[in-house]
């Protein structure tokens, strides 16, 4: 609308009677970039001073941090068509799979994906990620008998980069691959310091790359000649199949989903399961109190070892921030969100409101035994996310962590030789540094 000569109309927020977001002093902000910290400490600052939809500036536009459950669920369950994705960071590796694709596109290829990973598709996987967990077993019983030392947090990605492997393709990961597939970690963990040009980034890990790309291509040729694993098909041979009636399932296409069905099917539940080794070298009791809940094999043990996971996901979700954009002017907690702005969800916070889980640093699973344990709003608890682009392989993960503890604590208590003293904060949150340890029986 055209306006007179000097005259500036309101703001949407005086327009509508609405409350601005509360914006946190820039020169708390200097502050931070002063002491050269995380950007978790950052965000920690806002919600405490501000409350649980709050902004910060970084650069001339605001961005809104969400850690309030009732808008959490808003932005992410409610009302995803007005809080989009618009790229995801790991693009440079995913391509165009289902975690970066927007739109009708990511629509078509969530459908095909999602039958996968629920129900009667989740049973297909049971028989290989029970063969990984033995052969992870078996590993670990030499280790006790020898005294080697072990890397847990390598061991915990050999067991999730097998059990994705077999399930693709059908195949065990032999070692050679799993060699190659290294290449998968170390772009993840460059990801946060590669440079903002995307020619520039991806001309820094352009080796990585290339290896990671060689196995996507012999892995779909091996599937598309019909080299099917001693358990049948896998995913691979899913997409292979959707490819003969779509035509979008390019060969690319195909690469992209097996990339990414690789990086989110092993990078998260690796770090969870590292992460749980070490929160139960500091607080043995819970290890001890799992397997005590029941028999081997009993649905109280079983439901005594998901406790241990899902107070690990609590305090190291596997997505710890969640970037959201605008794309309509929205009214969010009585706040007026205008459209264009970038919004950030942070379940690593809201996971340690003290107002929703009381004592919130500390390890405790009896907060998923007990009744009234743990907040009932959805908002509250979102490791893997909620609403549609929440994690397809949430069951997938928490099957297949379930299955390996089961194997694992009761024979073997890691004696660790160093731990790690900080977390590093990138795609997902993990150890930032080695977890050597040995096996006691």
């Amino acid at each position: 609308m055209a306006t007179e000569a000097g005259f500036n109309p309101r703001p949407p927020a005086a327009r509508t009677g609405l409350r601005p977001v509360p914006e946190l002093d820039p020169a708390v902000v200097e502050q931070w970039r002063s002491d050269g910290a995380e950007l978790v400490d950052l965000l920690a600052v806002v919600r405490e001073r501000l409350g649980g939809v709050a902004a910060f500036r970084l650069g001339p536009d605001p961005t809104v941090l969400v850690t309030d459950p009732q808008a959490v669920q808003h932005v992410l369950a409610l009302h995803p068509d007005r809080y989009v994705k618009r790229s995801h960071r790991a693009r440079l590796l995913i391509g165009d799979g289902v975690l970066a694709a927007t739109g009708a596109a990511w629509k078509s290829q969530r459908r095909l994906l999602q039958s996968q990973f629920t129900g009667t598709g989740m049973r297909r996987y049971e028989q290989r990620i029970a063969e990984a967990a033995r052969a992870t077993a078996v590993r670990w019983a030499g280790y006790a008998r020898t005294g080697q030392t072990l890397d847990v947090g390598r061991e915990m990605r050999s067991f999730a980069l097998d059990t994705i492997w077999r399930s693709l393709t059908g195949h065990p990961l032999d070692s050679a691959t799993e060699h190659e597939l290294n290449s998968v970690a170390t772009v993840v963990a460059a990801l946060p310091t590669l440079p903002a040009d995307a020619g520039d980034a991806r001309e820094a890990v352009a080796g990585d790359l290339a290896r990671i790309d060689a196995v996507a291509h012999r892995a779909i040729e091996a599937a598309r000649g019909g080299a099917y694993g001693p358990d049948g098909p896998g995913l691979l041979h899913i997409l292979l199949g959707a490819a003969a009636e779509r035509p979008e399932y390019t060969d690319r296409l195909i690469r992209d989903e097996l990339i990414t069905l690789l990086v989110a099917g092993h990078e998260t539940t690796a770090t969870t399961l590292t992460w749980l080794y070490l929160l139960l070298d500091r607080y043995p009791a819970a290890r001890e109190q799992a397997l005590a809940a029941g028999a081997p094999g009993s649905a109280e043990r079983r439901r005594a070892v998901q406790a241990l996971v899902h107070e690990t996901l609590r305090l190291y979700p596997s997505a710890w921030i969640l970037p959201r954009y605008a794309a309509e002017a929205d009214t969010l907690a009585g706040h007026a969100v205008e459209a264009g702005s970038d919004v950030v969800v942070c379940p690593y916070l809201t996971h340690r409101d003290p107002e929703l889980w009381p004592d919130p640093e500390h390890f405790d699973p009896r907060r998923f035994t007990a009744p009234d344990g743990r907040p009932t709003h959805p908002g509250s608890y979102l490791p893997f996310g909620i609403g549609p682009r929440a994690c397809l392989g949430l069951q997938f993960a928490l099957r297949e962590s379930t299955v390996l503890l089961e194997h694992l604590l009761p024979a073997h208590t890691p004696s660790f030789h160093s731990v790690p003293t900080k977390a590093a904060y990138g795609i997902t949150v993990r150890p930032d540094g080695p977890t050597p340890a040995t096996l006691a029986r």
